[in-house]
């Protein structure tokens, strides 16, 4: 155990290093050409200089982010003799290790496995230097703390989950495969005295704290989407559409382009209907199913969007390697296909984002390969939550079990 716990720390210490060599060369063209850094010196820098002035960028429709955002882009401001940048990064790594940390000592613990700690120490480096630029490793955090901790506090799961739903909305998913009875109550009242008290303190120290609900509700259909994928081979059969960038993000403008998006938001209510049916049907829980659960729904929250962000496949990531600290986890296959779509990500951006920009027949071909393994994965991860919950079948007794015994046909 020793022993493996130091090649994941080795593992570690030298993927992340890359990592950071990678993001001290984000100016190469196959790295972004800069673009992969200027979210974080340009745009969270911005913002970084209205919120220390108390308010929320109400009217910059970049900001998309719940209110707990704004604590997590204030604290590098909190490290002295560093830039933003640096102390950005350096919070992003601590965030990181952290994840890996919690991820180990539960692999370590008697009838568990140390197989998520070592996807989420292998798989992070996948997606090149972009995790070091985002602040979805902080979010992720969260959210897998909040699931290691079930075990032994679900008061503690709900407050964590409620922080992270504060900062990113996702992390509210991990509650609803929480064993029906007391274990849910607790987790969700919690999560509910958690959010609404932080939520209280954001509101008094900031203003607007609601501004991004409007932004939010303007997005379109982002190129790395679903609907994206379907208009970007739609223009090689003659679509008039184009690509903007807007509200943070390229998307795609033009005929039709409404109506994918109510068919994503569609497809979101599908997914809600899924889960809700489950937890209505399931009658079996592990100690890994609230694990799986919040891994589907995560997935299936990930494929009806009308965006999906590199970023995403942190938080995928992230879910995956907390199942995997489960023996008893139905999702091993949909780990391995996450795996493989976070390696395409990084083919798709930064390293051939142009491609995908254009629409040409490469960029399609990525995104169709991308979003297929994330599509065979949602609908197999759902499949295999399904399955487990369910009542184990019984054992018909054999025609012999039906037999009386050999001296009970003998006459007295």
């Amino acid at each position: 155990m020793k022993r493996r716990l130091l090649t994941i720390t080795a593992t570690w210490l030298t993927t992340r290093a890359l990592m950071l060599w990678l993001l001290a060369h984000d100016a190469l063209p196959l790295l972004g050409g800069g673009g992969v850094t200027r979210e974080v010196w340009w745009l969270y820098g911005h913002w970084y200089g209205v919120l220390a002035h108390g308010a929320f960028p109400a009217h910059d429709t970049l900001w998309q982010y719940p209110p707990g955002a704004g604590p997590v882009l204030v604290s590098p401001g909190l490290l002295p003799g560093l830039t933003y940048f640096q102390a950005f990064v350096a919070l992003t790594l601590a965030a990181d290790a952290a994840i890996t940390v919690a991820l180990s000592r539960a692999g370590a613990r008697p009838g568990r496995s140390l197989r998520g700690a070592v996807l989420w120490t292998g798989g992070l480096p996948l997606l090149l230097h972009v995790p070091l630029a985002r602040y979805d490793v902080q979010v992720t955090a969260l959210a897998v703390i909040a699931l290691l901790t079930l075990p032994r506090s679900t008061r503690a799961c709900g407050a964590f989950a409620a922080l992270g739903a504060l900062v990113k909305v996702w992390p509210a998913l991990v509650l609803p495969g929480l064993e029906k009875g007391r274990a849910t109550r607790s987790a969700w009242t919690w999560a509910a005295v958690t959010g609404a008290s932080a939520l209280s303190v954001l509101a008094v120290l900031f203003d607007n704290p609601f501004a991004f609900l409007r932004q939010q509700g303007g997005r379109g259909v982002q190129i790395e989407s679903f609907g994206g994928t379907a208009l970007g081979l739609a223009t090689h059969a003659g679509w008039p559409g184009s690509v903007r960038y807007q509200y943070g993000a390229l998307e795609y403008t033009g005929p039709y382009v409404s109506l994918v998006a109510r068919a994503c938001l569609a497809a979101t209510a599908v997914a809600f209907a899924l889960l809700l049916l489950w937890r209505l049907r399931a009658q079996r829980w592990s100690a890994a199913t609230p694990y799986d659960a919040a891994l589907t729904a995560v997935l299936l929250f990930t494929v009806t969007s009308r965006v999906i962000s590199p970023q995403y496949m942190i938080w995928l990531l992230g879910l995956a390697a907390v199942c995997l600290t489960s023996r008893h986890t139905s999702q091993r296959p949909v780990a391995a296909l996450i795996v493989a779509a976070t390696a395409v990500s990084a083919v798709v951006y930064p390293v051939l984002y142009d491609q995908v920009a254009a629409a040409t027949w490469t960029g399609c071909a990525l995104m169709l390969v991308r979003n297929g393994l994330l599509a065979t994965a949602a609908a197999l991860s759902f499949a295999r939550l399904w399955r487990s919950t369910r009542p184990a079948p019984t054992k018909e007794p054999d025609a012999a079990s039906h037999r009386l015994p050999d001296r009970a046909l003998t006459a007295p």
